[in-house]
């Protein structure tokens, strides 16, 4: 009755996906000269993979506001946990103190 009783799952849940083959690739040696030790005047420049992002002023501009909206957000959230743990130390040090004093004066009067 207490042991517990572990079920079995005779079907697989989730996606089940058959193992990956790897198929061996071979190696081709290069024929010819590496494009950074030739010195040949008909070498065209190489293209760029990625577009070059421009910012413009009005782009900046909302980048650094938005920066700064963060910023202030961040800092207001702390300081207010902050404030909050210094007003919950605060009232906890009172309650100790009124309760030291409950006790100090219930033992002055036996």
């Amino acid at each position: 009755m207490f042991r517990p009783q572990i079920p079995t799952n005779d079907l697989p849940t989730g996606i089940v996906t058959p193992p990956a083959a790897v198929e061996s690739t071979a190696i081709v040696p290069h024929t010819g000269h590496a494009p950074t030790h030739c010195f040949c005047e008909n070498r065209t420049p190489a293209a760029s993979a990625r577009p070059s992002v421009q910012l413009t002023p009005g782009a900046v501009v909302a980048l650094v506001g938005g920066g700064t909206a963060v910023v202030l957000v961040v800092g207001a959230v702390l300081v207010s946990m902050l404030l909050a743990v210094a007003i919950t130390a605060a009232s906890l040090a009172v309650c100790a103190l009124v309760v030291r004093s409950l006790i100090a004066s219930e033992h002055k009067r036996r």
